[in-house]
This record gives C-alpha cells, structure tokens and sequence, in this order.
C-alpha cells in the first residue's frame, strides 16, 4: 500500500516522438543505436517553461548503461546524432577541480533554446543530405602532453587541433606520436569524455 501511495506522488516520464522527425531520411540515416538514444536525450529537456535546451546532459556511460551497449557504442550514436543535425555540442566535457566531472552537453534541434526567436529549433535534421554529414565537435584530448606531463623528443613538434583534437605536426615536421600500449585498447590517459 505504501508503494502505491509513492507511485500516485510520481508523474510518469515521457517524452514525446514527432513522426515528421522520424519521417526524414537524416533519421532513417541514423544508426539504430543513435535513433534509440534520442528518446533518453529528448528526456533530459524539461519543457517549455523551464527550458534547458543547449544545456541538456547524458553521460556516456549512463547512456550505454540505458542502451545496454558498450561506452564506444554510446559515443558513436552521439557522434551520429551529431553529424545527421539532431543535436549540436555547446559545451565539452570537463573535470573539476574538485574531482568532479561534467558531462557535455547538448541543443536538441528539433528544440527551440531558451531566448530564441519564435517556438521551433533550428532543425538541422532537415537540411541534412546523403554523404554530407555535419561537422562533429570532438573534444581534445584531457592530457596533450603525455602521461605525467612529459613528451617524448618525437611529438615536442606537436600539438593537439583545438578543432578536431587530433595530433598536427607543428612548424611542417611530419613526426607522429605512437599510441601508448597499456594492455587494453585504449590510451593510458582515455576517459569517455575524450570520445568527443
């Protein structure tokens, strides 16, 4: 009886799926992964009246955990979402100075922001077309120069792009840092934050 009671107190939450939106061929474009991770996304928003799109976050991991997939898996869906206009980065992942992390966070297009002209979202999905994805914002990696801070004599002629976070030779050197090996098969310096 006193479940029950709780369960009155609780409204349902739900989120609701636009058939246009699923409609159009950057949605049929999508994974079934990514497709299947806009709902826990959309999920996040808390309406019209407290709007919090552009500031909307789903850790990869809570999102695998959802999904029932693994954390590479999770983080191509959001890279998919990405790149068919379903949703656009607006800030990177972080760790606090208190150890605390930051999930990144999220506009969701279909959405409008708080401040925006009118009652829809940019909608980018729409402009999409076949072969020309969006640009992904990757994050860069959390510890450019090395594990401990120490660069090899090899990449002290590069730097990570502040654009894509993949490793540019500077001053037109061609040297390339090999990826550490750690007995998995990520980096040393690897957290899900660094995925994007």
């Amino acid at each position: 009886m006193g479940r029950d009671r709780r369960n009155e107190a609780k409204a349902e939450h739900f989120t609701k799926m636009i058939r246009n939106t699923m409609e159009t061929p950057a949605w049929r474009a999508l994974s079934t992964t990514a497709q299947a991770l806009y709902p826990w996304l959309k999920m996040e928003w808390k309406g019209p009246q407290a709007n919090n799109n552009g500031k909307i976050s789903l850790p990869v991991r809570e999102a695998a955990k959802a999904l029932g997939v693994n954390l590479k898996t999770a983080g191509r869906a959001f890279h998919d979402l990405q790149a068919k206009g379903f949703i656009v980065l607006t800030s990177f992942g972080r760790m606090g100075t208190e150890g605390k992390g930051a999930p990144p966070t999220y506009e969701l297009t279909e959405l409008a922001t708080p401040g925006g002209e009118g009652h829809a979202g940019s909608k980018l999905y729409l402009h999409w077309q076949e072969g020309h994805d969006f640009p992904v914002r990757a994050h860069a990696p959390s510890n450019p120069t090395g594990r401990n801070g120490l660069l090899s004599d090899e990449s002290k002629n590069e730097i990570p792009s502040p654009k894509t976070g993949r490793v540019v030779p500077i001053n037109g050197t061609k040297t390339r840092r090999p990826v550490p090996k750690t007995g998995t098969s990520r980096p040393q310096n690897w957290d899900e934050t660094s995925m994007f």
